[in-house]
């Protein structure tokens, strides 16, 4: 081999010798998993409750109107009082009889209860008719509140329903009232019976919210027991999914 051969080939074995080694220190990187970034959970809806007591007052007497809420980050009592602490107490002086309103709200948005304040001479004085005719005017004025399927949350027409129901007690304070919990054929007598349970205390913790007092109203669930519509269609179920409102004596 030549002399000028020979320098060829140490200059390729040197290159190649050059070539590994610079390959062999190169780093593996290990590739980065992607992110997914955790959606941040949402708002809690707030809830709020407002009682007066007492509600039937003389003109200008003293009225306590008391309320809670939670999930808030304002809350304000209209007519009259406008901002208010999250939970506490005020007095008012209505010389008129008056609903009182507060609106609570928070991220996750607001909510709204109210407490009703009959002044003497603003309405009339609740009847001293006899029993007969109390369960027509009842049953004239009182309506049931309806559900939807495996739910027991108070829906719109129901809070629309309750909310003349709650009007209708508190102009006749004397009237008690026995809330049934019902629900459809579906599902098992245990579970309906404990469905028909949480249907009636909601039905119970709303009408607390629009100042009707706990203790004028007891509950006891039916489950699927005495359905008012014996029809397997779902016009029929809806009609059973129910809190049932009945006078008690």
């Amino acid at each position: 081999m030549d002399v000028g051969s020979n320098r060829r080939l140490k200059f390729l074995l040197g290159a190649v010798a050059l070539c590994v080694l610079v390959s062999g220190c190169k780093k593996q990187v290990a590739s980065t998993p992607p992110s997914h970034a955790v959606p941040a959970p949402s708002a809690a809806q707030p809830t709020v409750t407002l009682n007066a007591s007492p509600q039937m007052v003389k003109s200008g007497d003293n009225v306590t109107l008391t309320w809670t809420s939670t999930d808030a980050t304002d809350a304000d009592i209209e007519p009259g009082v406008g901002k208010v602490a999250l939970q506490g107490s005020t007095p008012v002086n209505p010389t008129d009889s008056t609903t009182y309103t507060i609106t609570a709200t928070g991220p996750g948005g607001s909510a709204t209860a109210t407490a009703h304040v009959a002044v003497g001479g603003g309405e009339a004085p609740p009847p001293t008719t006899g029993g007969g005719n109390m369960s027509e005017l009842f049953e004239q004025n009182v309506r049931d509140a309806y559900f939807d399927f495996n739910k027991a949350d108070i829906r719109g027409d129901a809070q629309g329903a309750m909310r003349k129901d709650a009007e209708f007690f508190r102009s006749y304070p004397q009237v008690r009232v026995t809330i049934e919990g019902h629900c459809d054929e579906r599902g098992s007598t245990e579970y309906n019976i404990g469905l028909g349970e949480r249907r009636a205390q909601a039905a119970k913790n709303y009408l607390v919210s629009l100042g009707i007092t706990a203790d004028r109203m007891d509950t006891v669930s039916w489950g699927k027991e005495r359905p008012f519509c014996t029809e397997h269609t779902e016009e029929c179920w809806q009609q059973n999914r129910r809190a049932h409102f009945v006078a008690a004596h």
